[in-house]
């Protein structure tokens, strides 16, 4: 009996253990149920599935956590989005460029599309939004909104919109509605 006890209790240590560091992992950044839809926070955004850093014309900047959002979608693709660090750039990319896009699906922004792909964007003064290429170069532009009626604005966020399937990907109080093309 003492001999099945000492096997016994290291055992259930290292049980408890996987069980404990399994339920922390699954918690944090979970996916979605399968099968659902599920817009991503900033607190569901991990090196796991967004780059710590990333590359864009010909520098590679950090992402700020804190101020990304995506959708991870019903088949396991994703949308996601992250202001980054862009100290270092020119004054005339760094206008352009306040954060990262990475989307695994073609979607659609203002009745164009965008291929799947790795994407620097911003939001400019006037209402729009440019996005471009890993070489700076414009691909795609289109008009923003503002939310006036947004309570609690914040840098970067996607929400979902009233219309199914689609989403805004916000800058503080503006905005541009995207979803997944067809």
């Amino acid at each position: 009996m003492a001999r099945f006890a000492k096997f016994l209790v290291p055992l259930s240590v290292l049980l408890l253990t996987f069980s404990v560091r399994y339920l922390q992992t699954t918690m944090a950044g979970s996916p979605p149920d399968e099968g659902k839809e599920m817009v991503l926070k900033a607190a569901d955004i991990s090196p796991k599935i967004f780059p710590e850093r990333v590359f864009f014309r010909g520098q590679s900047a950090p992402v700020q956590y804190r101020n990304s959002a995506g959708v991870h979608f019903a088949d396991d693709f994703y949308v996601l989005a992250g202001l980054v660090d862009s100290s270092g750039y020119s004054t005339a990319i760094k206008e352009k460029y306040q954060a990262y896009l990475l989307n695994e699906v073609t979607l659609e922004i203002a009745g164009q599309t965008l291929k799947p792909g790795a994407y620097g964007f911003g939001f400019l003064n006037g209402g729009k939004l440019v996005v471009m290429d890993l070489g700076a170069n414009d691909v795609l532009q289109a008009a923003s909104q503002h939310d006036a009626e947004m309570k609690r604005p914040v840098p970067l966020q996607v929400l979902a919109s009233a219309t199914a399937g689609s989403y805004r990907l916000y800058a503080g109080r503006d905005y541009v509605e995207f979803r997944r093309a067809h």
